[in-house]
């Protein structure tokens, strides 16, 4: 047996010594699979310095499989870390107006957003209604449509704006976008190849002499 058969609270299985029932069902590589006594089967394990696991214990009889549990824990330990890792964590970034935000302000936040989208990361933009400002809480949606359409190219609605309490919220998340697209630029188109000159055509050149004939 590899593994140290001492009582952890954080196994999954039951191994070895400490699987009490009369016989178990015994599966695994290099081993005959069938019904044995559960002395025989950990014994079988013993000669193969490995574990006996039980893997099905509700199966009549219960299911045992013979391997290195040590090895196996540790596959599983790194097959749950890729899992992890592959997981996309989501960012969400938010953004406040103010039911009356200026341009200058506006447009400030505008260019925030579009970096934020631009690196995968959601933006969560809201209305603050401070006080008797709710009553501007149809500006403030309007404010809110403005600020989806101008990140159209960016973003997708994710939810229209809502109000909850005194913060009217929309939800944009990043639109999928080749990187490719970004880094290519686009080619200048060539220049016309220039038209060659036509052949010019050489005769060959003749000596000819005038002769003249005197009339006496």
């Amino acid at each position: 047996m590899k593994y140290n058969n001492r009582r952890d609270t954080r196994e999954l299985h039951r191994i070895n010594d400490r699987i009490r029932v009369p016989e178990v069902r015994v599966v695994g590589d290099n081993v005959e699979q069938g019904v044995y006594p559960t002395r025989e089967a950990l014994n079988m394990a013993r000669s193969l310095d490995l574990d006996l696991v039980e893997i099905s214990p509700t199966a009549a009889p219960p299911v045992c499989r013979i391997i290195d549990y040590q090895k196996f824990l540790y596959q599983q330990k790194k097959k749950q870390k890729e899992q992890k890792a592959k997981t996309v964590k989501v960012v969400v970034k938010e953004i406040r107006f103010g039911p009356q935000t200026d341009d200058h302000d506006y447009d400030f936040k505008l260019k925030h957003a579009k970096g934020f989208l631009e690196d995968g990361s959601k933006v969560k933009a809201y209305v603050f209604f401070k006080g008797r400002s709710i009553i501007f809480k149809d500006q403030g949606e309007v404010l809110l449509l403005r600020f989806a359409s101008d990140l159209a190219d960016y973003a997708k609605v994710e939810q229209l704006p809502q109000l909850e309490g005194k913060r009217m919220i929309i939800m944009l998340s990043p639109k999928k976008t080749p990187t490719s697209a970004k880094k290519d630029s686009p080619k200048k188109p060539s220049a016309p190849a220039e038209p060659k000159p036509a052949p010019v055509e050489t005769k060959p050149v003749t000596n000819e002499t005038d002769s003249t004939t005197e009339e006496n």
